[in-house]
Protein backbone atom coordinates (compact mmCIF):
# COMPACT_ATOMS: atom_id res chain seq x y z
CA UNK A 1 0.00 0.00 0.00
CA UNK A 2 1.61 3.38 -0.98
CA UNK A 3 2.17 5.90 1.66
CA UNK A 4 -0.28 8.61 1.36
CA UNK A 5 -0.15 12.45 0.44
CA UNK A 6 2.16 14.10 3.64
CA UNK A 7 -0.38 17.00 3.62
CA UNK A 8 1.25 18.87 6.12
CA UNK A 9 4.87 18.83 4.20
CA UNK A 10 2.73 20.03 1.21
CA UNK A 11 1.38 23.00 3.15
CA UNK A 12 4.49 24.12 4.22
CA UNK A 13 6.22 24.42 0.67
CA UNK A 14 3.27 26.84 -0.60
CA UNK A 15 3.72 28.57 2.48
CA UNK A 16 7.27 28.54 2.10
CA UNK A 17 7.12 29.68 -1.49
CA UNK A 18 4.69 32.84 -0.99
CA UNK A 19 7.46 33.91 1.75
CA UNK A 20 9.88 33.76 -1.16
CA UNK A 21 8.03 35.96 -3.70
CA UNK A 22 6.48 37.97 -0.53
CA UNK A 23 3.23 37.32 -1.65
CA UNK A 24 0.06 37.54 0.91
CA UNK A 25 -2.91 35.86 -1.07
CA UNK A 26 -6.58 36.19 0.53
CA UNK A 27 -8.07 32.77 1.48
CA UNK A 28 -11.43 31.59 2.88
CA UNK A 29 -10.83 29.39 5.72
CA UNK A 30 -13.75 28.14 6.43
CA UNK A 31 -14.06 26.94 10.86
CA UNK A 32 -15.79 25.04 12.91
CA UNK A 33 -15.14 26.93 16.21
CA UNK A 34 -12.88 29.09 18.01
CA UNK A 35 -10.45 26.83 19.50
CA UNK A 36 -9.90 24.84 16.29
CA UNK A 37 -9.34 28.26 14.65
CA UNK A 38 -6.84 29.39 17.18
CA UNK A 39 -3.46 27.33 15.82
CA UNK A 40 -4.84 27.07 12.45
CA UNK A 41 -4.62 30.67 12.41
CA UNK A 42 -0.93 31.09 13.69
CA UNK A 43 0.17 28.57 10.91
CA UNK A 44 -1.65 30.78 8.31
CA UNK A 45 -1.98 34.78 8.88
CA UNK A 46 2.00 35.88 8.14
CA UNK A 47 1.43 33.90 4.79
CA UNK A 48 -2.27 35.05 3.97
CA UNK A 49 -4.98 37.35 4.29
CA UNK A 50 -7.20 35.13 6.01
CA UNK A 51 -11.26 35.86 6.29
CA UNK A 52 -12.90 33.16 8.42
CA UNK A 53 -15.63 31.64 7.24
CA UNK A 54 -18.43 30.21 10.14
CA UNK A 55 -20.88 28.00 8.01
CA UNK A 56 -22.00 24.98 9.97
CA UNK A 57 -25.66 23.81 9.19
CA UNK A 58 -24.62 20.91 10.78
CA UNK A 59 -24.78 21.85 14.76
CA UNK A 60 -27.43 21.39 16.91
CA UNK A 61 -29.53 23.22 19.02
CA UNK A 62 -29.44 26.21 17.42
CA UNK A 63 -28.05 27.41 21.23
CA UNK A 64 -24.93 25.59 20.42
CA UNK A 65 -24.42 26.79 17.21
CA UNK A 66 -24.82 30.42 18.47
CA UNK A 67 -22.75 29.75 21.25
CA UNK A 68 -19.97 28.40 18.93
CA UNK A 69 -20.30 31.23 16.53
CA UNK A 70 -20.10 34.36 19.58
CA UNK A 71 -16.87 32.34 21.18
CA UNK A 72 -15.21 32.76 17.54
CA UNK A 73 -15.84 36.32 17.03
CA UNK A 74 -14.80 37.06 21.07
CA UNK A 75 -11.35 34.88 20.00
CA UNK A 76 -10.49 36.75 16.92
CA UNK A 77 -11.12 39.93 18.88
CA UNK A 78 -9.31 39.26 21.93
CA UNK A 79 -6.36 37.34 20.14
CA UNK A 80 -5.47 40.54 18.17
CA UNK A 81 -6.51 39.13 14.72
CA UNK A 82 -9.77 41.55 14.08
CA UNK A 83 -6.57 44.20 14.43
CA UNK A 84 -4.21 42.41 12.40
CA UNK A 85 -7.21 42.13 9.58
CA UNK A 86 -8.29 38.81 9.59
CA UNK A 87 -12.39 39.17 9.00
CA UNK A 88 -15.21 36.87 10.21
CA UNK A 89 -18.29 35.80 7.40
CA UNK A 90 -21.31 34.01 8.97
CA UNK A 91 -23.69 32.51 6.60
CA UNK A 92 -27.52 32.04 7.67
CA UNK A 93 -28.15 29.07 9.67
CA UNK A 94 -29.75 26.49 7.67
CA UNK A 95 -30.25 23.07 9.54
CA UNK A 96 -32.38 21.65 6.75
CA UNK A 97 -29.57 21.86 4.26
CA UNK A 98 -27.48 19.78 6.62
CA UNK A 99 -30.53 17.24 7.40
CA UNK A 100 -30.97 16.86 3.91
CA UNK A 101 -27.14 16.29 3.05
CA UNK A 102 -27.07 13.04 5.74
CA UNK A 103 -30.56 11.85 4.80
CA UNK A 104 -30.32 7.38 5.08
CA UNK A 105 -27.31 7.77 6.55
CA UNK A 106 -28.75 8.97 10.01
CA UNK A 107 -27.51 5.94 11.74
CA UNK A 108 -24.51 5.69 10.24
CA UNK A 109 -21.36 5.59 12.89
CA UNK A 110 -19.34 8.58 13.79
CA UNK A 111 -16.52 9.51 11.38
CA UNK A 112 -18.32 7.55 8.99
CA UNK A 113 -20.48 8.16 5.73
CA UNK A 114 -22.38 10.84 6.90
CA UNK A 115 -19.53 12.65 8.32
CA UNK A 116 -18.12 12.66 5.06
CA UNK A 117 -21.45 14.14 3.41
CA UNK A 118 -21.47 16.80 6.42
CA UNK A 119 -17.89 18.05 5.32
CA UNK A 120 -19.19 17.64 1.51
CA UNK A 121 -21.46 19.80 2.28
CA UNK A 122 -19.56 22.89 4.31
CA UNK A 123 -16.90 22.41 1.91
CA UNK A 124 -19.16 22.95 -1.24
CA UNK A 125 -20.53 26.00 0.31
CA UNK A 126 -17.37 27.51 1.54
CA UNK A 127 -16.45 27.03 -2.45
CA UNK A 128 -19.07 28.93 -3.50
CA UNK A 129 -18.33 31.44 -1.39
CA UNK A 130 -14.79 31.82 -1.57
CA UNK A 131 -15.58 32.21 -5.80
CA UNK A 132 -18.42 34.74 -5.06
CA UNK A 133 -16.21 36.85 -3.19
CA UNK A 134 -13.72 37.13 -5.72
CA UNK A 135 -11.07 34.59 -3.54
CA UNK A 136 -8.56 32.54 -4.86
CA UNK A 137 -7.82 29.67 -1.93
CA UNK A 138 -9.61 28.21 0.63
CA UNK A 139 -8.90 25.51 2.68
CA UNK A 140 -10.66 24.41 6.44
CA UNK A 141 -10.23 24.11 10.35
CA UNK A 142 -11.23 20.54 10.25
CA UNK A 143 -7.90 18.97 9.82
CA UNK A 144 -6.53 20.14 13.25
CA UNK A 145 -8.78 17.62 14.94
CA UNK A 146 -7.79 14.24 15.57
CA UNK A 147 -10.84 12.86 14.90
CA UNK A 148 -11.07 13.74 11.52
CA UNK A 149 -9.88 12.22 8.38
CA UNK A 150 -7.58 14.45 6.62
CA UNK A 151 -7.39 12.21 3.40
CA UNK A 152 -11.28 12.68 3.24
CA UNK A 153 -11.40 16.20 4.26
CA UNK A 154 -8.28 17.24 1.62
CA UNK A 155 -9.57 15.13 -1.28
CA UNK A 156 -13.11 16.76 -0.59
CA UNK A 157 -11.89 20.86 -0.52
CA UNK A 158 -9.51 19.88 -3.54
CA UNK A 159 -12.58 19.02 -5.74
CA UNK A 160 -14.59 21.62 -4.56
CA UNK A 161 -12.22 24.07 -5.02
CA UNK A 162 -10.99 22.47 -8.75
CA UNK A 163 -14.78 22.65 -9.69
CA UNK A 164 -14.52 26.77 -9.22
CA UNK A 165 -11.18 27.73 -10.73
CA UNK A 166 -9.94 27.96 -7.17
CA UNK A 167 -6.71 26.35 -5.13
CA UNK A 168 -7.12 24.54 -2.58
CA UNK A 169 -4.70 24.55 0.55
CA UNK A 170 -3.80 21.07 1.81
CA UNK A 171 -3.61 20.61 5.27
CA UNK A 172 -2.99 18.92 8.43
CA UNK A 173 -3.16 21.20 11.23
CA UNK A 174 -2.74 18.50 13.66
CA UNK A 175 0.93 18.36 12.84
CA UNK A 176 3.80 19.97 14.76
CA UNK A 177 1.98 19.84 17.97
CA UNK A 178 -1.06 21.68 16.08
CA UNK A 179 -3.94 20.33 18.25
CA UNK A 180 -1.50 20.28 21.45
CA UNK A 181 -1.03 24.35 20.56
CA UNK A 182 -5.16 24.55 20.50
CA UNK A 183 -5.17 23.14 23.59
CA UNK A 184 -3.30 25.47 25.13
CA UNK A 185 -4.75 28.38 23.09
CA UNK A 186 -7.93 27.53 24.43
CA UNK A 187 -6.47 27.81 27.83
CA UNK A 188 -4.62 31.13 27.47
CA UNK A 189 -8.37 32.54 25.61
CA UNK A 190 -10.68 30.61 28.04
CA UNK A 191 -12.29 29.06 24.96
CA UNK A 192 -15.74 26.75 25.64
CA UNK A 193 -14.65 23.83 24.15
CA UNK A 194 -17.57 21.55 23.07
CA UNK A 195 -17.85 18.26 23.77
CA UNK A 196 -19.54 16.82 20.62
CA UNK A 197 -18.25 17.38 17.14
CA UNK A 198 -21.75 19.09 16.50
CA UNK A 199 -24.74 17.64 14.82
CA UNK A 200 -27.32 15.89 16.87
CA UNK A 201 -25.92 12.59 16.00
CA UNK A 202 -22.70 13.08 17.54
CA UNK A 203 -23.94 14.70 20.73
CA UNK A 204 -26.32 11.42 21.28
CA UNK A 205 -23.54 9.40 20.99
CA UNK A 206 -20.95 11.53 23.42
CA UNK A 207 -23.85 11.07 25.60
CA UNK A 208 -24.58 7.76 25.42
CA UNK A 209 -20.54 7.16 25.66
CA UNK A 210 -21.38 9.16 28.65
CA UNK A 211 -23.48 7.09 30.50
CA UNK A 212 -21.81 3.84 29.48
CA UNK A 213 -18.76 5.00 31.15
CA UNK A 214 -20.63 6.47 34.35
CA UNK A 215 -21.98 2.91 34.42
CA UNK A 216 -18.99 0.86 34.17
CA UNK A 217 -17.10 3.22 36.97
CA UNK A 218 -20.33 2.25 39.39
CA UNK A 219 -19.29 -1.43 38.73
CA UNK A 220 -17.81 -3.33 41.45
Amino acid sequence: MPNRINYDREMQRILDELARRGERPPLVLHACCAPCSSATLERLCDAFAVTVLYYNPNIAPPAEYRRRADELARFLSDAGHTARGVRLAELPYDPARFYDAVRGLEHEPERGARCTACYALRLEKTADWAAEHGFGWMTTTLSISPMKDPVRLNELGQAAAARRGLRYLTSEFRKKDGYKRSLELSGQYGLYRQDYCGCAFSKEESERRRTEAGKEEQQP
